[in-house]
Protein backbone atom coordinates (compact mmCIF):
# COMPACT_ATOMS: atom_id res chain seq x y z
CA UNK A 1 0.00 0.00 0.00
CA UNK A 2 1.53 3.32 -1.02
CA UNK A 3 1.36 6.12 1.55
CA UNK A 4 0.27 9.70 0.81
CA UNK A 5 3.17 12.09 0.16
CA UNK A 6 4.08 14.28 3.12
CA UNK A 7 4.49 17.42 0.98
CA UNK A 8 1.04 17.00 -0.56
CA UNK A 9 -0.74 16.53 2.79
CA UNK A 10 1.28 19.34 4.39
CA UNK A 11 0.80 21.88 1.59
CA UNK A 12 -2.92 21.19 1.22
CA UNK A 13 -3.72 21.08 4.93
CA UNK A 14 -7.05 22.76 5.75
CA UNK A 15 -7.82 23.29 9.45
CA UNK A 16 -11.45 24.30 8.85
CA UNK A 17 -12.12 21.16 6.80
CA UNK A 18 -10.52 19.03 9.51
CA UNK A 19 -12.68 20.64 12.21
CA UNK A 20 -15.86 19.99 10.20
CA UNK A 21 -14.76 16.44 9.53
CA UNK A 22 -13.81 15.26 13.04
CA UNK A 23 -15.77 17.39 15.55
CA UNK A 24 -19.51 17.35 16.24
CA UNK A 25 -19.21 20.73 17.95
CA UNK A 26 -17.64 23.93 16.66
CA UNK A 27 -14.65 25.80 18.05
CA UNK A 28 -16.28 29.22 17.65
CA UNK A 29 -19.88 28.45 18.70
CA UNK A 30 -19.31 25.66 21.21
CA UNK A 31 -18.27 22.06 21.81
CA UNK A 32 -17.83 19.66 24.70
CA UNK A 33 -14.63 17.64 24.90
CA UNK A 34 -16.26 14.71 26.74
CA UNK A 35 -18.82 14.48 23.95
CA UNK A 36 -16.03 14.45 21.33
CA UNK A 37 -13.92 11.78 23.07
CA UNK A 38 -16.70 9.66 24.57
CA UNK A 39 -20.43 10.32 23.97
CA UNK A 40 -20.34 10.24 20.19
CA UNK A 41 -18.79 6.75 20.28
CA UNK A 42 -21.14 5.48 23.02
CA UNK A 43 -24.05 4.69 20.68
CA UNK A 44 -22.52 1.22 20.16
CA UNK A 45 -22.93 -0.38 23.62
CA UNK A 46 -20.07 -2.83 22.96
CA UNK A 47 -17.46 -0.38 21.70
CA UNK A 48 -14.51 -0.54 24.14
CA UNK A 49 -12.77 2.65 25.29
CA UNK A 50 -10.25 1.09 27.68
CA UNK A 51 -8.53 -2.25 28.27
CA UNK A 52 -6.73 -2.26 31.60
CA UNK A 53 -4.64 -4.38 33.91
CA UNK A 54 -5.36 -4.31 37.63
CA UNK A 55 -2.73 -3.70 40.30
CA UNK A 56 -3.68 -6.91 42.11
CA UNK A 57 -3.62 -9.01 38.92
CA UNK A 58 -6.59 -9.56 36.65
CA UNK A 59 -7.88 -7.17 34.03
CA UNK A 60 -10.95 -5.33 32.84
CA UNK A 61 -12.56 -3.32 30.07
CA UNK A 62 -14.63 -0.15 30.00
CA UNK A 63 -16.91 0.66 27.08
CA UNK A 64 -17.61 4.16 25.81
CA UNK A 65 -21.20 3.72 27.02
CA UNK A 66 -19.99 2.83 30.54
CA UNK A 67 -17.59 5.78 30.48
CA UNK A 68 -20.42 8.10 29.40
CA UNK A 69 -22.64 7.01 32.31
CA UNK A 70 -19.83 7.16 34.89
CA UNK A 71 -18.63 10.57 33.66
CA UNK A 72 -22.20 11.89 34.04
CA UNK A 73 -22.31 10.63 37.65
CA UNK A 74 -19.00 12.36 38.41
CA UNK A 75 -20.13 15.57 36.67
CA UNK A 76 -23.33 15.57 38.75
CA UNK A 77 -21.29 15.18 41.92
CA UNK A 78 -18.93 18.02 40.91
CA UNK A 79 -21.89 20.30 40.18
CA UNK A 80 -23.41 19.45 43.60
CA UNK A 81 -20.14 20.63 45.18
CA UNK A 82 -20.27 23.96 43.40
CA UNK A 83 -17.61 23.06 40.82
CA UNK A 84 -18.32 24.65 37.45
CA UNK A 85 -17.03 25.60 34.01
CA UNK A 86 -13.33 26.54 34.04
CA UNK A 87 -12.67 25.17 37.55
CA UNK A 88 -9.68 22.85 38.00
CA UNK A 89 -10.32 19.22 39.03
CA UNK A 90 -7.23 17.09 39.76
CA UNK A 91 -6.54 13.38 39.50
CA UNK A 92 -3.74 11.86 41.60
CA UNK A 93 -4.41 8.34 40.38
CA UNK A 94 -2.67 5.34 38.84
CA UNK A 95 -3.56 4.20 35.32
CA UNK A 96 -6.99 2.65 35.80
CA UNK A 97 -10.65 3.16 34.84
CA UNK A 98 -11.24 5.68 37.64
CA UNK A 99 -8.68 8.00 36.06
CA UNK A 100 -10.62 7.96 32.80
CA UNK A 101 -13.88 8.67 34.64
CA UNK A 102 -12.36 11.67 36.45
CA UNK A 103 -10.96 13.12 33.21
CA UNK A 104 -14.18 12.59 31.23
CA UNK A 105 -16.47 13.74 34.07
CA UNK A 106 -14.54 16.98 34.62
CA UNK A 107 -14.64 17.69 30.87
CA UNK A 108 -18.39 16.90 30.65
CA UNK A 109 -18.97 19.68 33.18
CA UNK A 110 -16.82 22.13 31.19
CA UNK A 111 -14.26 22.03 34.01
CA UNK A 112 -10.52 21.72 33.44
CA UNK A 113 -8.75 18.44 34.22
CA UNK A 114 -5.44 18.79 36.07
CA UNK A 115 -3.09 15.77 36.10
CA UNK A 116 -0.92 15.03 39.14
CA UNK A 117 1.85 12.50 38.52
CA UNK A 118 1.69 9.73 41.13
CA UNK A 119 5.45 9.95 41.76
CA UNK A 120 5.10 13.57 42.94
CA UNK A 121 5.81 14.31 46.60
CA UNK A 122 3.62 16.48 48.79
CA UNK A 123 5.57 19.68 48.00
CA UNK A 124 5.14 19.36 44.24
CA UNK A 125 1.44 18.56 44.70
CA UNK A 126 0.84 21.45 47.12
CA UNK A 127 2.40 23.97 44.73
CA UNK A 128 0.27 22.82 41.77
CA UNK A 129 -3.01 22.71 43.72
CA UNK A 130 -2.43 26.13 45.27
CA UNK A 131 -1.35 27.72 41.98
CA UNK A 132 -4.35 26.38 40.04
CA UNK A 133 -6.90 27.04 42.80
CA UNK A 134 -7.97 23.41 42.36
CA UNK A 135 -11.50 22.68 43.58
CA UNK A 136 -11.29 18.89 44.11
CA UNK A 137 -8.73 16.06 44.05
CA UNK A 138 -9.48 12.41 43.36
CA UNK A 139 -6.89 9.93 44.64
CA UNK A 140 -6.40 6.37 45.91
CA UNK A 141 -5.19 4.85 49.22
CA UNK A 142 -1.55 4.65 48.03
CA UNK A 143 -1.38 8.39 47.26
CA UNK A 144 -3.82 9.70 49.88
CA UNK A 145 -1.15 10.14 52.63
CA UNK A 146 0.64 12.76 50.48
CA UNK A 147 -2.50 14.91 50.51
CA UNK A 148 -2.59 14.88 54.32
CA UNK A 149 0.66 16.87 54.19
CA UNK A 150 -0.73 19.45 51.74
CA UNK A 151 -1.52 22.84 53.28
CA UNK A 152 -5.08 24.07 52.51
CA UNK A 153 -5.79 20.91 50.51
CA UNK A 154 -9.05 21.09 48.53
CA UNK A 155 -11.78 18.47 49.16
CA UNK A 156 -10.69 14.90 48.42
CA UNK A 157 -12.53 11.91 46.94
CA UNK A 158 -10.75 8.59 47.36
CA UNK A 159 -11.10 5.33 45.46
CA UNK A 160 -11.50 2.48 48.00
CA UNK A 161 -11.56 5.10 50.75
CA UNK A 162 -11.97 2.54 53.56
CA UNK A 163 -8.43 1.29 52.84
CA UNK A 164 -7.01 4.65 54.00
CA UNK A 165 -8.29 4.18 57.56
CA UNK A 166 -9.21 7.89 57.43
CA UNK A 167 -12.44 9.87 57.26
CA UNK A 168 -12.50 10.61 53.54
CA UNK A 169 -15.32 10.51 50.97
CA UNK A 170 -15.47 7.32 48.90
CA UNK A 171 -15.34 7.70 45.11
CA UNK A 172 -17.49 4.67 44.20
CA UNK A 173 -20.16 5.23 46.88
CA UNK A 174 -20.39 8.94 46.03
CA UNK A 175 -20.83 8.27 42.31
CA UNK A 176 -23.35 5.48 42.90
CA UNK A 177 -25.75 7.99 44.49
CA UNK A 178 -25.69 10.29 41.43
CA UNK A 179 -27.73 10.27 38.23
CA UNK A 180 -26.07 8.88 35.09
CA UNK A 181 -27.58 11.70 32.99
CA UNK A 182 -25.77 15.02 32.64
CA UNK A 183 -26.06 17.38 29.70
CA UNK A 184 -22.52 18.26 28.50
CA UNK A 185 -21.56 21.90 29.15
CA UNK A 186 -20.38 23.72 26.02
CA UNK A 187 -17.07 25.58 25.91
CA UNK A 188 -15.29 27.51 23.14
CA UNK A 189 -12.15 26.43 21.28
CA UNK A 190 -10.21 29.10 23.18
CA UNK A 191 -11.36 27.80 26.60
CA UNK A 192 -8.98 25.49 28.51
CA UNK A 193 -9.79 21.84 29.12
CA UNK A 194 -6.44 20.66 30.60
CA UNK A 195 -4.23 22.39 33.16
CA UNK A 196 -0.65 21.24 32.75
CA UNK A 197 2.60 22.28 34.42
CA UNK A 198 6.00 22.25 32.75
CA UNK A 199 9.51 22.26 34.21
CA UNK A 200 11.44 25.50 34.53
CA UNK A 201 15.11 26.34 34.97
CA UNK A 202 14.33 29.32 37.18
CA UNK A 203 11.76 29.00 39.94
CA UNK A 204 8.85 26.59 40.05
CA UNK A 205 7.01 24.74 37.28
CA UNK A 206 5.06 26.96 34.87
CA UNK A 207 1.35 26.60 34.11
CA UNK A 208 0.14 25.54 30.67
CA UNK A 209 -3.62 25.71 30.09
CA UNK A 210 -4.47 23.68 26.97
CA UNK A 211 -7.42 25.09 24.99
CA UNK A 212 -10.06 22.87 23.36
CA UNK A 213 -8.83 23.80 19.88
CA UNK A 214 -5.79 21.60 20.60
CA UNK A 215 -8.03 18.62 19.77
CA UNK A 216 -7.33 19.22 16.07
CA UNK A 217 -3.56 19.05 16.60
CA UNK A 218 -3.90 15.93 18.78
CA UNK A 219 -5.88 14.26 15.99
CA UNK A 220 -3.29 15.16 13.33
CA UNK A 221 -0.52 13.62 15.45
CA UNK A 222 -2.47 10.39 16.02
CA UNK A 223 -3.45 10.10 12.36
CA UNK A 224 -0.21 10.95 10.56
CA UNK A 225 2.69 10.42 13.00
CA UNK A 226 1.35 7.51 15.10
CA UNK A 227 -0.65 6.20 12.10
CA UNK A 228 -3.45 4.92 14.35
CA UNK A 229 -5.64 2.68 12.19
CA UNK A 230 -9.07 1.20 12.84
CA UNK A 231 -7.71 -2.34 13.22
CA UNK A 232 -4.73 -1.36 15.42
CA UNK A 233 -4.35 -2.34 19.06
CA UNK A 234 -2.74 0.81 20.50
CA UNK A 235 -0.69 1.14 23.67
CA UNK A 236 1.03 4.34 24.68
CA UNK A 237 3.20 3.38 27.68
CA UNK A 238 3.51 7.01 28.89
CA UNK A 239 1.84 8.02 32.16
CA UNK A 240 -1.20 10.36 31.82
CA UNK A 241 0.28 12.37 34.71
CA UNK A 242 2.35 14.00 31.95
CA UNK A 243 1.55 15.64 28.63
CA UNK A 244 2.54 12.81 26.28
CA UNK A 245 0.43 10.27 28.18
CA UNK A 246 -2.56 12.56 28.72
CA UNK A 247 -2.62 14.01 25.20
CA UNK A 248 -1.82 10.81 23.32
CA UNK A 249 -2.71 7.84 25.54
CA UNK A 250 -6.08 9.30 26.56
CA UNK A 251 -7.45 12.24 24.55
CA UNK A 252 -5.92 11.38 21.15
CA UNK A 253 -7.05 7.76 20.77
CA UNK A 254 -10.50 8.35 22.34
CA UNK A 255 -11.05 11.32 20.02
CA UNK A 256 -10.69 8.82 17.16
CA UNK A 257 -13.09 6.39 18.84
CA UNK A 258 -10.18 4.06 19.47
CA UNK A 259 -9.59 1.94 22.58
CA UNK A 260 -6.53 2.69 24.68
CA UNK A 261 -4.62 0.42 27.09
CA UNK A 262 -3.54 1.05 30.69
CA UNK A 263 -1.04 -0.91 32.77
CA UNK A 264 -0.57 0.59 36.27
CA UNK A 265 2.46 -1.58 37.07
CA UNK A 266 6.08 -0.45 37.02
CA UNK A 267 7.83 -0.70 33.67
CA UNK A 268 9.87 -3.88 33.23
CA UNK A 269 10.86 -5.64 30.00
CA UNK A 270 8.93 -8.73 31.14
CA UNK A 271 5.70 -6.89 31.94
CA UNK A 272 5.96 -4.89 28.70
CA UNK A 273 6.25 -7.99 26.55
CA UNK A 274 3.48 -9.73 28.53
CA UNK A 275 1.20 -6.76 27.85
CA UNK A 276 2.03 -6.68 24.11
CA UNK A 277 1.39 -10.43 23.82
CA UNK A 278 -1.81 -10.44 25.89
CA UNK A 279 -3.51 -7.58 24.03
CA UNK A 280 -1.86 -8.27 20.66
CA UNK A 281 -0.56 -4.69 20.53
CA UNK A 282 0.27 -3.60 16.98
CA UNK A 283 0.96 0.11 17.53
CA UNK A 284 3.29 1.05 20.41
CA UNK A 285 4.38 4.46 21.71
CA UNK A 286 6.93 5.04 24.50
CA UNK A 287 9.82 7.18 25.66
CA UNK A 288 13.33 6.30 24.41
CA UNK A 289 14.21 5.03 27.91
CA UNK A 290 11.67 2.22 27.51
CA UNK A 291 13.24 1.12 24.23
CA UNK A 292 16.77 1.43 25.67
CA UNK A 293 15.82 -0.77 28.62
CA UNK A 294 14.27 -3.37 26.33
CA UNK A 295 17.47 -3.42 24.27
CA UNK A 296 19.65 -3.64 27.41
CA UNK A 297 17.62 -6.70 28.47
CA UNK A 298 17.61 -8.31 25.04
CA UNK A 299 17.73 -11.81 26.58
CA UNK A 300 14.15 -11.41 27.86
CA UNK A 301 12.76 -11.64 24.30
CA UNK A 302 13.09 -15.18 22.92
CA UNK A 303 15.24 -15.32 19.79
CA UNK A 304 13.12 -15.00 16.64
CA UNK A 305 9.81 -14.29 18.42
CA UNK A 306 7.69 -11.79 16.49
CA UNK A 307 5.34 -9.96 18.86
CA UNK A 308 3.33 -8.60 15.93
CA UNK A 309 4.15 -4.90 16.29
CA UNK A 310 3.35 -3.00 13.09
CA UNK A 311 4.84 0.37 14.09
CA UNK A 312 6.55 1.95 17.12
CA UNK A 313 6.85 5.62 18.05
CA UNK A 314 9.21 7.42 20.39
CA UNK A 315 9.04 10.85 22.01
CA UNK A 316 10.83 12.73 24.78
CA UNK A 317 14.43 12.77 23.55
CA UNK A 318 16.30 11.57 20.43
CA UNK A 319 16.59 7.85 19.72
CA UNK A 320 20.11 6.65 18.99
CA UNK A 321 20.75 4.59 15.82
CA UNK A 322 21.64 1.43 17.81
CA UNK A 323 18.14 1.35 19.34
CA UNK A 324 16.45 2.04 15.97
CA UNK A 325 18.36 -0.85 14.39
CA UNK A 326 17.67 -3.14 17.35
CA UNK A 327 13.90 -2.52 17.12
CA UNK A 328 13.95 -3.24 13.39
CA UNK A 329 15.97 -6.45 13.87
CA UNK A 330 14.18 -7.76 16.97
CA UNK A 331 10.64 -6.41 16.54
CA UNK A 332 10.47 -6.41 12.74
CA UNK A 333 8.94 -2.93 12.64
CA UNK A 334 10.03 0.66 12.10
CA UNK A 335 10.31 3.07 15.05
CA UNK A 336 9.88 6.78 14.34
CA UNK A 337 11.11 9.74 16.38
CA UNK A 338 8.67 12.53 17.29
CA UNK A 339 9.28 15.90 18.93
CA UNK A 340 6.98 18.06 21.03
CA UNK A 341 6.50 19.92 24.29
CA UNK A 342 3.84 20.24 26.98
CA UNK A 343 3.17 23.74 25.65
CA UNK A 344 2.68 22.82 22.02
CA UNK A 345 1.96 19.11 21.75
CA UNK A 346 3.88 17.33 18.97
CA UNK A 347 5.07 19.74 16.30
CA UNK A 348 7.91 17.99 14.45
CA UNK A 349 7.75 14.33 13.48
CA UNK A 350 8.79 11.45 11.29
CA UNK A 351 5.40 10.24 10.05
CA UNK A 352 4.43 6.57 9.90
CA UNK A 353 1.42 7.41 7.70
CA UNK A 354 3.18 9.71 5.22
CA UNK A 355 5.88 9.15 2.63
CA UNK A 356 8.99 11.31 3.11
CA UNK A 357 12.77 10.90 3.18
CA UNK A 358 13.95 9.63 6.58
CA UNK A 359 17.25 10.83 8.00
CA UNK A 360 18.60 8.71 10.85
CA UNK A 361 18.67 10.57 14.15
CA UNK A 362 16.43 13.38 12.86
CA UNK A 363 13.28 14.62 14.65
CA UNK A 364 11.61 14.95 11.27
CA UNK A 365 9.43 17.59 9.64
CA UNK A 366 6.79 20.15 10.64
CA UNK A 367 3.51 18.52 11.55
CA UNK A 368 0.60 19.47 9.24
CA UNK A 369 -0.90 22.70 10.53
CA UNK A 370 2.47 23.85 11.93
CA UNK A 371 5.52 25.57 10.53
CA UNK A 372 8.64 24.94 12.63
CA UNK A 373 11.87 26.76 11.86
CA UNK A 374 15.33 27.25 13.38
CA UNK A 375 16.38 30.77 14.42
CA UNK A 376 19.78 32.35 15.06
CA UNK A 377 20.53 34.84 17.87
CA UNK A 378 18.97 37.64 15.79
CA UNK A 379 15.79 35.55 15.45
CA UNK A 380 16.38 35.05 11.73
CA UNK A 381 15.71 31.68 10.11
CA UNK A 382 18.96 29.76 9.55
CA UNK A 383 20.14 27.98 6.39
CA UNK A 384 21.08 24.39 5.65
CA UNK A 385 23.65 22.86 8.00
CA UNK A 386 23.30 25.68 10.53
CA UNK A 387 22.31 25.37 14.18
CA UNK A 388 19.49 27.46 15.61
CA UNK A 389 16.76 27.45 18.21
CA UNK A 390 13.69 25.50 17.15
CA UNK A 391 10.70 27.84 16.94
CA UNK A 392 7.12 27.80 15.69
CA UNK A 393 6.05 30.40 13.15
CA UNK A 394 2.77 31.27 14.88
CA UNK A 395 0.95 32.98 11.99
CA UNK A 396 1.77 30.14 9.58
CA UNK A 397 0.62 27.50 12.10
CA UNK A 398 -3.19 27.25 12.25
CA UNK A 399 -3.01 24.31 14.70
CA UNK A 400 -0.59 26.01 17.11
CA UNK A 401 -2.60 26.36 20.33
CA UNK A 402 -0.29 27.72 23.05
CA UNK A 403 -1.37 31.16 24.27
CA UNK A 404 1.40 31.71 26.83
CA UNK A 405 1.96 30.47 30.37
CA UNK A 406 -1.17 30.46 32.54
CA UNK A 407 0.11 32.96 35.07
CA UNK A 408 2.47 34.87 32.77
CA UNK A 409 5.56 33.22 34.32
CA UNK A 410 7.69 33.83 31.21
CA UNK A 411 7.27 35.25 27.71
CA UNK A 412 8.50 32.71 25.12
CA UNK A 413 7.33 34.71 22.07
CA UNK A 414 9.48 36.95 19.91
CA UNK A 415 8.67 38.58 16.54
CA UNK A 416 5.77 36.22 15.82
CA UNK A 417 7.70 33.06 16.78
CA UNK A 418 7.29 30.76 19.78
CA UNK A 419 10.74 29.77 21.08
CA UNK A 420 11.06 26.16 22.27
CA UNK A 421 14.44 26.49 24.01
CA UNK A 422 15.72 23.48 22.03
CA UNK A 423 18.67 23.78 19.67
CA UNK A 424 18.53 21.97 16.33
CA UNK A 425 20.45 21.54 13.08
CA UNK A 426 18.51 22.56 9.97
CA UNK A 427 18.93 20.14 7.06
CA UNK A 428 17.56 22.60 4.50
CA UNK A 429 14.75 20.30 3.38
CA UNK A 430 12.32 21.15 6.20
CA UNK A 431 13.73 18.52 8.56
CA UNK A 432 15.71 19.07 11.76
CA UNK A 433 17.91 17.15 14.18
CA UNK A 434 18.07 17.85 17.91
CA UNK A 435 21.40 19.22 19.15
CA UNK A 436 20.65 20.11 22.79
CA UNK A 437 18.84 22.53 25.09
CA UNK A 438 19.86 26.18 25.21
CA UNK A 439 19.07 26.16 28.92
CA UNK A 440 19.55 23.85 31.89
CA UNK A 441 16.46 21.59 31.67
CA UNK A 442 17.44 17.98 32.41
CA UNK A 443 15.90 15.09 30.48
CA UNK A 444 16.21 11.88 32.47
CA UNK A 445 14.43 8.66 31.52
CA UNK A 446 12.14 10.71 29.27
CA UNK A 447 11.08 13.11 32.06
CA UNK A 448 11.98 16.80 31.91
CA UNK A 449 13.20 18.10 35.25
CA UNK A 450 13.87 21.73 36.10
CA UNK A 451 17.09 21.96 38.13
CA UNK A 452 15.65 24.89 40.12
CA UNK A 453 12.97 22.58 41.57
CA UNK A 454 15.58 20.10 42.80
CA UNK A 455 17.89 22.84 44.11
CA UNK A 456 15.15 24.54 46.11
CA UNK A 457 14.05 21.20 47.59
CA UNK A 458 17.63 20.40 48.67
CA UNK A 459 17.75 23.82 50.39
CA UNK A 460 14.93 22.68 52.69
CA UNK A 461 17.53 20.53 54.49
CA UNK A 462 19.06 22.29 57.50
CA UNK A 463 22.64 21.34 56.52
CA UNK A 464 22.52 22.66 52.92
CA UNK A 465 23.82 26.15 52.10
CA UNK A 466 23.68 25.94 48.30
CA UNK A 467 23.32 23.41 45.52
CA UNK A 468 23.80 23.21 41.77
CA UNK A 469 21.94 20.51 39.88
CA UNK A 470 22.85 19.28 36.38
CA UNK A 471 22.48 16.37 33.97
CA UNK A 472 25.22 13.74 33.86
CA UNK A 473 25.26 11.48 30.77
CA UNK A 474 24.04 7.94 31.42
CA UNK A 475 23.72 5.07 28.97
CA UNK A 476 20.33 3.71 30.12
CA UNK A 477 18.51 6.87 31.20
CA UNK A 478 20.08 9.33 28.76
CA UNK A 479 21.05 11.43 31.77
CA UNK A 480 20.95 11.14 35.53
CA UNK A 481 20.58 14.04 37.95
CA UNK A 482 23.73 15.04 39.78
CA UNK A 483 23.77 17.56 42.63
CA UNK A 484 26.80 19.54 43.76
CA UNK A 485 26.08 20.54 47.37
CA UNK A 486 27.73 23.13 49.64
CA UNK A 487 27.29 22.34 53.36
CA UNK A 488 26.67 25.15 55.87
CA UNK A 489 29.63 25.98 58.12
CA UNK A 490 29.45 23.98 61.33
CA UNK A 491 26.99 21.46 59.79
CA UNK A 492 29.61 19.11 58.31
CA UNK A 493 28.25 15.57 58.71
CA UNK A 494 30.01 12.83 60.65
CA UNK A 495 28.75 10.41 57.99
CA UNK A 496 28.68 11.79 54.42
CA UNK A 497 26.82 8.80 52.99
CA UNK A 498 24.06 9.14 55.59
CA UNK A 499 23.59 12.80 54.61
CA UNK A 500 23.50 11.89 50.91
CA UNK A 501 20.79 9.30 51.68
CA UNK A 502 18.84 11.92 53.65
CA UNK A 503 19.01 14.45 50.82
CA UNK A 504 17.94 11.90 48.22
CA UNK A 505 15.00 10.86 50.38
CA UNK A 506 14.02 14.51 50.92
CA UNK A 507 13.78 15.12 47.16
CA UNK A 508 11.91 11.86 46.60
CA UNK A 509 9.41 12.73 49.33
CA UNK A 510 8.91 16.46 48.70
CA UNK A 511 9.39 16.70 44.94
CA UNK A 512 9.25 13.44 43.02
CA UNK A 513 10.75 9.97 42.77
CA UNK A 514 11.98 10.64 39.22
CA UNK A 515 13.66 13.95 40.13
CA UNK A 516 15.97 12.84 42.94
CA UNK A 517 19.74 13.23 42.41
CA UNK A 518 21.26 9.78 41.87
CA UNK A 519 24.67 11.31 42.56
CA UNK A 520 25.53 13.92 45.18
CA UNK A 521 28.97 15.48 45.50
CA UNK A 522 29.88 17.76 48.40
CA UNK A 523 31.92 20.81 47.30
CA UNK A 524 33.39 23.85 49.04
CA UNK A 525 31.85 26.32 46.61
CA UNK A 526 29.87 26.55 43.36
CA UNK A 527 31.13 28.33 40.22
CA UNK A 528 29.25 31.62 39.81
CA UNK A 529 28.96 34.62 37.53
CA UNK A 530 30.02 38.06 38.90
CA UNK A 531 26.33 38.68 39.67
CA UNK A 532 26.20 35.51 41.80
CA UNK A 533 24.29 33.23 39.42
CA UNK A 534 25.32 29.55 39.47
CA UNK A 535 27.18 28.58 36.30
CA UNK A 536 25.53 25.26 35.70
CA UNK A 537 27.41 24.79 32.43
CA UNK A 538 30.69 24.53 34.39
CA UNK A 539 29.15 21.83 36.60
CA UNK A 540 27.70 20.10 33.53
CA UNK A 541 31.13 19.93 31.93
CA UNK A 542 32.59 18.52 35.15
CA UNK A 543 29.93 15.80 35.22
CA UNK A 544 30.60 14.99 31.53
CA UNK A 545 34.35 14.74 32.16
CA UNK A 546 33.71 12.21 34.96
CA UNK A 547 31.91 9.94 32.46
CA UNK A 548 34.68 10.28 29.87
CA UNK A 549 37.50 9.82 32.38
Amino acid sequence: MSLPQYTEVYNNFDAAALEADILDGRLDSGLNVCHEICDKWATDPNKVALYYEKTDGGDGTMTFAELKAASARFANYLASQGVGKGDRVAGLLPRGPELLVVIAGALRLGAVYQPLFTAFGSGAIEYRLERAGTKLVVTDPVNYPKLTEVKDCPPVLCVNASDTGAEVADFEATLASQSDEFEPVMIKGTDPFLQMFTSGTVGKAKGVAVPARALLAFYVYMKYAIDLREDDKFWNVADPGWAYGLYYAVVGPLLMGHATHFNPGAFTPESTYDMIRKYKITNLAAAPTAYRLLKANDQVLPEGENLGLRVASSAGEPLNPEVVNWIRNRHYCPVKDHYGQTETGMTCCNFHALEHPVRQGSMGYSSPGHRVVALNEKNEEVGEGEIGQLAVDVKASPLFHFDGYTWGEKDPFVKGYYLTGDMVISHGDGSYSFSGRDDDIITTAGYRVGPADVESTLLEHAAVAESGVVAKPDEKRGSIIKAFVVIKAGQEPADEQALKDELQELVRHRLSTHAFPREIEFVDELPKTPSGKIQRFVLRNRAKDEVNA
